[in-house]
């Protein structure tokens, strides 16, 4: 069966059975804390996945990487998907529980990407830019990067706009070069 499919119903499952208890903001920031941790610790795979840890180790060692105060129904998920050894999918799981509970609550991810660090103001800005545009709600994140020398590039759902100084350069590079 596709890996794809079974992470999906047991992150639908979650979802619905959070949304019955009323906790599924709780359990939104819990699975983002889990797939965070699987990306920043790589050896958290390789522990979860390893058939010489007994089933309750690995319990409380997802316990942890899933963050303080776990509500029981995380605890008894995390059960389950043990139970049915399953724990080699449990990052995707989180991460199709964050897909469906942005798609549930319409939550669209923006993000702005500048050469030097910008107010609060012109971040709160750029999110009410985004925000009237995308008709929903935006979890808006902002980077720097110096290599972009001045300007920004904004990015949310499918929409990129680049006005950066590194790219209005490399354009007027390409433009040489022909």
């Amino acid at each position: 069966m596709n890996t794809g499919v079974i992470s999906v119903r047991y992150a639908r499952a979650l979802l619905k059975a959070a949304c019955e208890q009323g906790i599924e903001d709780k359990v939104y920031a819990i699975m983002q804390t889990l797939a965070q941790n699987y990306l920043q610790v790589p050896e958290l795979r390789m522990t979860i996945e390893s058939p010489m840890l007994p089933k309750d180790k690995k319990r409380k060692l997802l316990e942890v990487a899933c963050g303080d105060d776990c509500p029981e129904l995380v605890g008894n998920f995390l059960s389950l998907v043990l139970k049915g050894d399953r724990e080699e999918l449990l990052q995707l799981m989180a991460n199709d529980y964050v897909a469906l509970y942005r798609k549930q609550k319409n939550i669209i991810r923006g993000k702005v990407i500048t050469a030097s660090p910008v107010s609060s103001q012109t971040e709160d800005k750029m999110k009410a830019l985004v925000q009237s545009r995308a008709q929903g709600t935006v979890e808006f994140n902002t980077e720097v990067d110096p290599s972009l020398i001045g300007g920004f590039i904004l990015e949310y759902d499918t929409y990129r706009m680049d006005a950066s100084v590194k790219s209005k350069l490399n354009a007027i590079l390409t433009q040489l070069k022909k």
